[in-house]
């Protein structure tokens, strides 16, 4: 099966902090966008985010006015799937949930065209495993990436067992025209990033809840110490707890016991301090 190549239009699953800074790269390049979710109100709030954030632009001279209007206006949101029928491709960025992200995948092959290409910006999940609920999986790649996504330079494009190597092609290719800098990796959990990340993110909470030093002096040392810009617990709270204890839920099923979740990053989930987007995580904003 032969992928389409040529894209007009970008259709993505989810108006949340991922979805909805998928879709504001890929207007602010010029491309038709239709954001969907499940409910109107999550929409609303995805626009209100991309105003926000175009916004914040152009006060810093990196868009115009003018610029950012017809950004907004290339998008379309909906929540209806059956909106997504005319794309040439759509991206995933719902929960990091294999169950959702399956379900929304065949219903995406059931709307589409035969040679629109599926991708999932899942962060730690199969993306083999989401590709086999379709009848397309050469065509089914993973797109992954960093957040915030109107800031970040990166993205991950992860290999499924079965995807062609031209859709490898145009997710890179894709996100080169996105204004995005791409590295690869194979579809082994956590990919790049996250391997890497979700388990340092533990161990600074760990540290944390064992002594070792402040928040602000555990986040303070490793940028001094290492020149990341953000430090594990800060870096956490804008991720969101929530999103980091699903991901090294993930790791430690699929990697064994050096990713076990910290325990105090499962108590923070529980007691609903998520991190930024709640107004408390390990800070309060």
């Amino acid at each position: 099966m032969r992928a389409r190549t040529a894209i007009e239009t970008i259709g993505v699953v989810g108006a949340g902090t991922m979805g909805n800074g998928i879709a504001q790269v890929a207007a602010t390049a010029g491309y038709d966008v239709v954001m969907r979710d499940i409910e109107q109100a999550f929409v609303d709030r995805g626009f209100e985010s991309i105003e926000d954030s175009l916004s914040r632009f152009v006060s810093k001279d990196k868009l115009t006015g003018e610029e950012k209007r017809e950004a907004i206006d290339r998008i379309e949101g909906t929540t209806d799937i059956e909106a997504l029928a005319g794309c040439d491709i759509v991206i995933e960025a719902a929960v990091e949930k294999m169950d959702v992200k399956r379900s929304i995948f065949e219903e995406l092959d059931a709307v589409v065209d035969d040679d629109v290409v599926l991708a999932t910006n899942t962060s730690t999940l199969s993306v083999t495993s989401i590709a086999a609920a379709t009848d397309r999986p050469e065509l089914v790649v993973g797109i992954h990436f960093m957040n915030p996504v109107p800031i970040m330079d990166g993205v991950e494009v992860v290999v499924g067992e079965r995807t062609a190597d031209a859709v490898v092609s145009l997710a890179h290719e894709l996100s080169a025209a996105l204004g995005k800098e791409t590295w690869e990796s194979d579809d082994k959990p956590g990919f790049v990033t996250n391997r890497i990340l979700i388990p340092w993110i533990n161990e600074g909470i760990r540290a944390y809840d064992e002594g070792v030093a402040t928040k602000e002096d555990i986040d303070r040392g490793m940028k001094l110490g290492t020149n990341v810009p953000m430090g594990p617990l800060e870096l956490a709270d804008h991720i969101g707890l929530d999103i980091c204890l699903d991901a090294s839920e993930t790791l430690h099923r699929e990697l064994g016991d050096r990713y076990m979740p910290a325990y105090l990053l499962k108590r923070k989930v529980e007691a609903g301090d998520l991190g930024k987007k709640t107004g408390r995580g390990f800070y309060e904003y």
